[in-house]
């Protein structure tokens, strides 16, 4: 069960990582939310999810951009 829950925390998005942290919440207890309310209203959480996802790669692009390496 372990390397399982290692498996899908390397490779997720970070989305509910990063909401624990921002909201000060149990990690876990947002993990379940999604989880369940997927199953209750079929799906829509997970655009939800994804949406979130994809904000955190963009806004994680552009302060890469915005702080140019310089070269030697």
């Amino acid at each position: 069960m372990e390397k399982i829950k290692l498996f899908f925390e390397e490779r997720a998005f970070g989305v509910c990582s990063r909401l624990g942290e921002k909201l000060n919440f149990p990690i876990d207890s947002i993990r379940l939310f999604f989880i369940y309310t997927s199953f209750i209203t079929m799906g829509s959480p997970v655009i939800i999810y994804v949406s979130m996802a994809m904000m955190m790669k963009i806004r994680k692009y552009f302060r890469k951009s915005n702080n140019p390496i310089l070269f030697d």
